[in-house]
């Protein structure tokens, strides 16, 4: 998939890790980078779920974005930044046909 960033300081963070690691500690940076590389390796979000890291779609004010776990318990979140979003005669996004992520935030939401 396409990755894109909400800002700036995601974007830095991804492309230089050594900055990633300052910024966020090597735990998070790490587990950040890795995240990355396996979204990078599918072809759309129908894979998604498989990804280690146990990726999962958000719910209430956070409908239409997915999380999946970074060091505990901080999350990384993510949502589909296809223009427009493919859907179904229902509504329902056409997960196979999004190849576009963009990384939202990284946060303990709880």
């Amino acid at each position: 998939m396409n990755i894109t960033f909400a800002n700036k300081k995601l974007k830095d963070w991804a492309n230089n890790y050594a900055l990633a690691q300052k910024k966020m500690g090597a735990e998070r940076a790490k587990k950040y980078h890795q995240r990355l590389g396996d979204m990078r390796d599918i072809e759309s979000f129908a894979f998604i779920d498989s990804l280690p890291g146990r990726f999962h779609q958000l719910t209430g004010d956070r409908n239409g974005q997915w999380a999946c776990d970074l060091d505990h318990p901080y999350r990384l979140i993510l949502e589909p930044a296809d223009d427009p979003l493919p859907r179904d005669e229902l509504g329902n996004l056409i997960l196979k046909e999004l190849r576009i992520v963009d990384i939202i935030e990284i946060v303990d939401y709880h």
